[in-house]
């Protein structure tokens, strides 16, 4: 019997998060998951549904509750899991950094404090837990990133591409982003507010480069999972008076495949991956089908 290959699932609860934890079930039986949720009683509504759709699978899965924007909330679920590891003689495989936002009525520093600051202190707290040479990061990231370092300064392109870049640099680039903001007009802020989504997934881009020159007993990407129909996406289909397929959205069954590709195959460390599982610029958009990145 293979050994269990244990792996958390932040915002696993619902959308791409829940869709990922479902397929490796499926396709993965040796895989134990910890469905990484804020909410206790969501995490346990979206393990009583999978275990409806995956007959047998109770045994392989474990609630915990985590918030990414709180590094309390993180620590405390390192502690828990490293706990329940030790139990069963078992050390962690994977982290998928899957939650995020791309609004927030408090304004741009909670999308950066979820979707930047989350990935980088969980990666803090569970490194030691990861199994050297074998185990994986994969911070779930988008297009939007690209798309934004496509249009933006010419410094924060620089800062953000660099192969060198260092956390201290991309936290000075999300403090600059917020004090921008919060010395804004109205209209300057409805800009900033449209394009936080993309400046934080670029940052997370650049931070999974340090990450992987940081650690490199393990393996850490970033990818995007596609154009995918989610609570987080529907407003924007909404918003121009069309449905998700004619917006182009895919179902968040469509949008795993690059995730459980860099989970589960041989790959190299530090690199952004496009949702069809192909290497792919964090500095402008390559379609799906599109030759691979090899800069």
């Amino acid at each position: 019997m293979k050994k269990a290959k244990t792996i958390l699932i932040t915002g696993a609860n619902k959308g791409i998060g829940f869709a990922i934890v479902k397929a490796l079930l499926e396709q993965f039986p040796e895989t134990h998951l910890f469905v990484g949720c804020r909410d206790k009683h969501r995490s346990v509504a979206a393990i009583n549904s999978l275990t409806s759709i995956v007959p047998g699978s109770e045994s392989r899965l474990d609630a915990i509750i985590m918030d990414v924007s709180n590094r309390d909330s993180i620590q405390n679920a390192a502690s828990q899991i490293e706990s329940l590891l030790l139990k069963r003689g078992l050390r962690l495989y994977g982290v998928v950094n899957n939650a995020g936002i791309m609004y927030s009525p408090t304004g741009v520093e909670e999308v950066i404090r979820v979707n930047t600051l989350g990935p980088k202190y969980v990666l803090e707290y569970f490194i030691h837990l990861l199994e050297p040479e074998i185990g994986r990061v994969v911070n779930i990231t988008s297009a939007a990133g690209p798309n934004y370092l496509s249009r933006c300064s010419d410094r924060t392109h620089k800062i953000l591409t660099d192969q060198e870049v260092t956390w201290k640099h991309i936290l000075e680039l999300t403090k600059e982003f917020i004090l921008q903001y919060q010395e804004s007009s109205d209209s300057e802020k409805e800009l900033l507010n449209s394009n936080v989504y993309g400046f934080s997934k670029a940052c997370t881009n650049a931070l999974t480069m340090q990450q992987a020159r940081s650690h490199k007993t393990v393996k850490i990407n970033a990818c995007t999972p596609g154009f995918i129909e989610t609570d987080m996406t529907l407003p924007i289909a909404q918003n121009q008076g069309k449905s998700p397929q004619e917006m182009g959205m895919k179902a968040p069954a469509e949008g795993t495949a690059s995730c459980i590709h860099l989970l589960m195959n041989d790959v190299n460390t530090g690199h952004y991956f496009g949702s069809d599982c192909v290497r792919s610029p964090i500095d402008r958009y390559r379609a799906p089908g599109m030759p691979a990145f090899e800069g």
